[in-house]
């Protein structure tokens, strides 16, 4: 018989009265945030709980309301689409109740890690709000779509949602025709960056009182020295990721303003210091290698992840002002290969455990796993909308549905360690009440598909002729206008 591993989970089948329980727990559960879907005397409870449904139910591929529709009882696309874009509730307030919530699950001030990460959502057209031409992470390239910023608490291995904003690009806030068909509110119609966005969701986590120890971030929010300090001053202790070419001093600058020569001009507001600069890189290559050391930083599916490690004091200083702080470099890379160098900057004091700083260091992989779950699982991608409240109110039941699975795969963890996302959702999907279609119903749905594909096919068909008659009635105008501006030339 084969021996079993200590570190390997003891695994034992799921108990067929828990598995018909859940589909009730997450209907009960649901229920208790029905103070949150009421807006002007108006309960829009019951499409909150359709709509949560659909999300468990409807096909991995396509969780939009047409398809939510077609598998949940009593509900109907027009109704689903009512309810996430002209319904009045609140969907600040419920991420609210979810981050409160998430914080009893997760929340510890000593353990967790509040990590700002990106997520992209590549759509068509221009309309969706916030669309435009920009990086896509999900796709490593440049495309049409929008991004979310979101603040997620993370411990451990688990994570859960605490706070989104989407990004406006700078295009959008400047066309104001643009924002009012999309029904952005009015102080919402400025631009801000996505570090300046971030900035607001770890202050609004610890309104909220969430609990993390540290907030994390990776190299797209590490580019502004100023923006380090203002979360050092204002969120505590941090870990942030840094571009290589990132400038830091090895030794104190010791900054001084430069001397005014007699007679000449104003005083200087500019400080100067004699000792050099060096980027982030630079400072990590000068590290004996007898000062790596190597860590067994968590076990996974495929062994431990084993990494070659070093950390180094350093200063950072800007020659706008006189402030000097002195932070901790740390660099990590695979402890065969040397591959996957990842360099962060923290504020963490000199007596943190080596292996606690790269534990921090490495917990983004649970990040991209959680929206990888949230994506697949839970259709964070897969809506069709176009207007501000319609997309913050998709999120916020995502985030609701995601905190109900966490709340079950800790409750079972013991008995079921290796219990996952799709595993809940595949309970649910199995056991919620379903709508059951007659073969009549079935063929109109099938028709009804096919009616609006081709309606899609005609639209398209309709704008590409128009584009194309325009560029032939400018390619026929332009050698009418070189002829006269040549005319004119041979004047004499």
């Amino acid at each position: 018989m084969p021996c079993r591993s200590a570190s390997q989970p003891k695994i034992q089948p799921l108990n067929p009265v828990l598995t018909h329980q859940v589909a009730e727990e997450f209907l009960a559960f649901i229920s208790r945030y029905k103070s949150c879907f009421v807006s002007y005397r108006h309960d829009v409870s019951i499409p909150a709980t359709q709509y949560c449904c659909g999300l468990m139910q409807s096909k991995s591929d396509h969780k939009n309301m047409e398809r939510m529709a077609e598998v949940v009882v009593d509900a109907k696309d027009r109704n689903l689409q009512q309810f996430l874009t002209h319904s009045k509730w609140d969907a600040s307030a419920l991420f609210q109740q979810v981050a409160r919530d998430a914080d009893q699950l997760l929340g510890d001030s000593q353990q967790a890690v509040l990590i700002i990460d990106e997520v992209g959502f590549p759509k068509q057209g221009k309309e969706s709000v916030g669309v435009a031409r920009q990086y896509l992470g999900c796709l490593g390239k440049v495309d049409n779509g929008q991004v979310g910023v979101f603040a997620v608490l993370c411990k451990g291995q688990q994570v859960l949602p605490v706070g989104v904003r989407l990004y406006l690009p700078e295009e959008w806030v400047k066309n104001p025709q643009a924002c009012q068909k999309a029904g952005i509110p009015e102080k919402d119609r400025v631009f801000k960056t996505k570090p300046q966005l971030a900035l607001e969701l770890i202050l609004e986590a610890q309104k909220f009182g969430v609990r993390f120890h540290v907030v994390r971030a990776d190299a797209g929010y590490g580019s502004s020295l100023d923006y380090l300090r203002q979360i050092h001053d204002q969120a505590g202790c941090f870990m942030i990721d840094l571009h290589t070419k990132f400038l830091l001093y090895k030794a104190h600058p010791h900054p001084c303003l430069l001397p005014q020569k007699p007679g000449r001009g104003r005083p200087s507001k500019n400080y100067t210091s004699t000792q050099k600069n060096c980027h982030a890189i630079e400072l990590i290559n000068q590290v004996p290698e007898h000062q790596w050391k190597t860590l067994d930083v968590r076990p996974s599916t495929r062994g431990a992840l084993r990494l070659k490690v070093c950390r180094v004091q350093v200063f950072a200083w800007d020659p706008q002002s006189q402030r000097v702080d002195q932070w901790t470099l740390l660099a990590s890379k695979d402890a065969q290969t040397g591959a996957d160098l990842k360099i962060s900057l923290t504020n963490a004091g000199g007596n943190t455990p080596l292996l606690e700083l790269f534990k921090r260091q490495r917990a983004r992989y649970w990040v991209e796993r959680f929206f990888e779950d949230a994506k697949g699982c839970c259709g964070m991608g897969d809506y069709q909308v176009r207007k501000w409240n319609a997309w913050h109110h998709h999120m916020a039941l995502v985030g609701l549905s995601m905190l109900f699975i966490q709340q079950q795969r800790q409750g079972l963890q013991k008995k079921t360690p290796l219990l996952s996302c799709a595993d809940v959702v595949d309970l649910l999907f199995e056991f919620l009440p379903k709508k059951k279609a007659t073969p009549l119903q079935v063929c109109q749905r099938i028709y009804q598909r096919h009616q609006k594909r081709l309606q899609a096919i005609q639209s398209h068909a309709r704008r590409q002729k128009r584009s194309s008659d325009q560029i032939a009635k400018d390619q026929a105008d332009q050698p009418a206008a070189d002829g006269n501006s040549t005319r004119r030339k041979n004047r004499p």
